[in-house]
């Protein structure tokens, strides 16, 4: 009589890697410490495609001997590979589009110069969606306007600074926007756009991860987007997180999250304003962090 072999054992022995259930939440316990990032059980499939590349590329042969390695140089630079493959970078110019006429309309209220934060820029689209807002509100004032891109991947950041998309990655964008702010590529650059120069002269692009205990910024900011990166944080993480933003923030600051975040249960540092916006509490003092 021949057995058939189950489901999931039909799929390891189709793989050059075994993903133990113990490997898997090794993978889950490593990256919730290093960038909060929760995991849940669904994100098996994930977890293997994302990181079998990585032991492809160090030749190694088991997930066991790859997390041993981490494990033993908690400073080796491949926690930034481990970091980068694990982080999910979904973005598009004006994403979420109802958050930018808002962040206009403050922008014009605000005194300058004026700082908004992009705290999980990805590969460039939000921030430099957040720049041309600017420059459409303020006009000649968005020269004294900045804003500051960050990231804990440093791969997408590497592209963001770049500033070069695909004719399809802006095709929603209207012609006048494409025309303003992009550049039209030709040669072996054709079917390619860039970002402007003087959009791209008013962001700052670093590295950022919002565990960490220091996050380098100093500004009084009007605004900070942290838009679809706390649903995957669980909700200590998350309310640490808005406590530490608060003191960044000028007294009128505006809070924009994803359209899938919802900040209710923290009553303190922040009021709801609008759909997936928050404004500071008045009562909420400035400091840094």
């Amino acid at each position: 009589m021949t057995i058939k072999p189950s489901t999931r054992s039909a799929a390891a022995s189709a793989r050059d890697f075994l993903l133990t259930d113990g490997d898997f939440s090794r993978v889950r316990a490593l990256i919730h410490q290093r960038a909060g990032i929760a995991l849940g059980e669904q994100k098996r499939e994930m977890v293997y495609s994302r990181l079998s590349r990585r032991l492809r590329e160090l030749g190694m042969n088991d997930f066991t001997s790859y997390l041993a390695l981490l494990e033993a140089e908690k400073d080796s630079a491949e926690w930034q590979a481990f970091t980068n493959a694990l982080t999910t970078n979904l973005t598009a110019f004006f994403r979420e589009a109802h958050h930018f006429p808002l962040l206009a309309e403050h922008a014009k209220k605000s005194a300058v110069p004026l700082t908004v934060w992009c705290s999980a820029a990805s590969t460039g689209e939000e921030p430099y969606s957040i720049a041309m807002t600017l420059i459409e509100a303020l006009g000649s004032r968005a020269a004294t306007a900045s804003v500051i891109a960050t990231d804990i991947d440093t791969q997408v950041l590497e592209k963001a600074a770049a500033g070069v998309y695909t004719m399809e990655q802006v095709s929603k964008l209207p012609l006048e926007r494409l025309k303003r702010f992009f550049l039209k590529g030709s040669g072996a650059r054709a079917g390619q756009v860039r970002i402007r120069p003087e959009v791209a002269a008013m962001v700052k692009f670093g590295q950022v991860n919002l565990l960490d205990t220091q996050w380098g910024l100093k500004e009084p900011f009007d605004a900070i987007f942290c838009r679809n990166v706390m649903i995957y944080f669980d909700k200590p993480t998350q309310n640490k997180i808005l406590q530490r933003f608060a003191p960044l923030m000028k007294p009128q600051g505006l809070l924009f999250a994803g359209h899938s975040e919802n900040f209710s249960y923290a009553s303190q540092p922040f009021r709801l304003r609008g759909q997936t916006v928050y404004e500071l509490d008045p009562r909420q003092a400035k400091g840094g962090a």
